[in-house]
């Protein structure tokens, strides 16, 4: 008996650690999305902005899909948005541009939000080099109130898969 309470206690604090384990990657991943690496040159931008395209690979700790797609690299316009204050109930949406500056086609194989309340689109055919896709966003605040970030995952063929893109929104009653 006092064994098994033993083993009890110990399992439940081993899945508290876990558990927090879990959340710190997490927020660590998102931490590390504000530095963007080149997928290509390993070179790292901070804060990129939208009048400039920043190479973009950003690294977490989520499983990619498996694809047998040459690597390319891309850029994005930005990987974060603000939409600032909306309304309780708005569903608002944001279209992040994608840009394929490798030499070999990119194939975006999913797009995976954070939340249930953010549902994504996409570029599905491939987007040659040179080319320009889109993500778009679609994010309802209906459950929510204050601040709130939410994101989405893009799995591609790009070496560090996958892509965070996230934003952010003041929801008002």
């Amino acid at each position: 008996m006092k064994k098994t309470l033993s083993f009890i206690a110990l399992s439940i604090i081993g899945l508290g650690l876990v558990s927090c384990k879990k959340e710190n990657q997490q927020a660590a991943a998102g931490a590390e999305a504000a530095n963007i690496t080149d997928s290509t040159a390993g070179a790292t931008n901070l804060a990129p902005t939208d009048a400039v395209a920043a190479p973009v690979s950003a690294e977490t700790t989520a499983a990619a899909p498996v694809s047998n797609q040459p690597l390319t690299s891309v850029a994005l316009s930005e990987n974060n948005f603000d939409f600032g204050n909306i309304k309780k109930g708005d569903k608002v949406e944001h279209v992040y541009e994608i840009t394929n500056t490798g030499k070999n086609p990119l194939v975006i194989s999913e797009v995976k939000p954070g939340c249930g309340c953010t549902a994504p689109d996409f570029t599905k055919d491939p987007i040659l080099p040179g080319k320009k896709g889109k993500i778009t966003l679609h994010f309802d605040s209906s459950s929510f109130d204050g601040n709130v970030q939410k994101y989405a995952d893009v799995f591609a063929n790009v070496d560090k898969a996958p892509i965070k893109l996230t934003f952010t929104a003041n929801i008002q009653p």
